[in-house]
């Protein structure tokens, strides 16, 4: 893949001293190419602003009329919550206006939302508006999920064969997690970057500079309720996971807290595997590709990890819909490569 030459997600020099915000580390990056149009810093703006607006409502969910059930299911089948629909319009207005997109496919819309006036535009954008929304009556960890790609001919209108690209040909990926700290991970194709909100200054400050993965972990975070309809090879994996030996380090610990932005996150910072495996009654997966497991499967690869479906790299998936989904081995290269190996065995 090449790289966008307005890359904002170049790694940050070890020399930089100081309190770096987000856009002031994003100004920098765009300075070392001449031919920056400022298009990725005016997505990134209306995505740091549509986050700020959410966190805001995570905030003060247990004090306003934003809890539970808004009444209506997504074209998934889910029960939507009144967040996420909130989540929903705050990012599609911010990204709407920033100038730059002509469409958003969003997990929450049947189909692709054609920004109004926005045909000339070049970027669309994916987006989870609210990853884990199970959790927020319980006040879990949540979050969104997004990533940016180039539509695939300027010459004629947009359409929604531009929306379903390979995950090999997004530009940027990135999530925002809201819990004990409001923080945003994200990449260009140039390692991963974390940023932490300052609530004082309402501002996204440098706090993880070129994060990378663990080669190995000491974590697996699976639902083991759904152990019995398991493939055999997922089954044999997280057994060997519980067996003890000393070499290596096992028994590994359990963690698994439902929300894929949650638990990839810790995994992302400590070492670790996320499994969403088929089952007989989910037997493509659960998670979306477009929406979940393309921008995860960048992050984590750009931060010297692996996502695998069980027979392919995530980011080589060819979509044929927009609510595709797709089984999820995620994390520390080693431990994908085993639990894929005794998959494919």
């Amino acid at each position: 893949m090449q790289n966008n030459s307005e890359n904002p997600g170049r790694e940050n020099k070890k020399t930089m001293k100081g309190l770096v915000t987000l856009e002031q580390f994003i100004a920098d990056q765009q300075a070392l190419h001449a031919g920056a149009t400022g298009a990725f810093s005016r997505i990134f703006r209306a995505l740091e602003l549509g986050a700020k607006m959410v966190n805001r409502d995570v905030r003060k969910a247990g004090l306003a009329d934003i809890l539970g059930d808004f009444g209506s299911t997504n074209v998934q089948g889910e029960e939507q919550k009144k967040l996420d629909v909130i989540a929903d319009e705050t990012f599609i207005n911010h990204l709407s206006r920033c100038g730059e997109v002509c469409a958003i496919i969003s997990e929450e819309q049947d189909e692709a939302y054609w920004v109004p006036g926005g045909e000339n535009n070049e970027y669309i954008v994916s987006i989870d508006p609210l990853d884990g929304s199970s959790n927020i009556d319980v006040n879990a960890s949540i979050g969104t999920i997004f990533s940016i790609y180039r539509r695939k001919d300027m010459s004629r209108r947009a359409e929604t064969a531009d929306c379903l690209q390979q995950g090999i040909y997004q530009l940027a990926a990135g999530y925002f997690i809201y819990g004990s700290s409001t923080m945003l991970v994200y990449t260009t194709g140039n390692g991963v970057n974390g940023f932490t909100l300052d609530d004082s200054l309402q501002e996204f400050c440098l706090s993880h500079g070129n994060l990378r993965i663990p080669e190995n972990g000491k974590i697996f975070s699976i639902n083991e309720g759904n152990s019995a309809d398991f493939p055999g090879g997922v089954s044999r994996y997280i057994s060997w996971c519980k067996e003890k030996d000393k070499e290596t380090n096992r028994p590994y610990g359990a963690r698994y807290i439902g929300s894929l932005i949650a638990d990839f996150h810790r995994n992302l910072l400590k070492g670790g595997i996320f499994i969403y495996p088929p089952t007989a009654k989910t037997p493509n997966g659960k998670l979306r590709l477009m929406y979940e497991c393309n921008t995860m499967a960048f992050i984590v690869e750009q931060a010297g990890g692996m996502a695998s479906t069980g027979t392919q790299r995530v980011m080589e998936v060819i979509p044929s819909e927009l609510h595709q989904r797709v089984p999820l081995f995620i994390g520390s290269k080693k431990m994908v490569e085993m639990a894929v190996a005794m998959l494919q065995g």
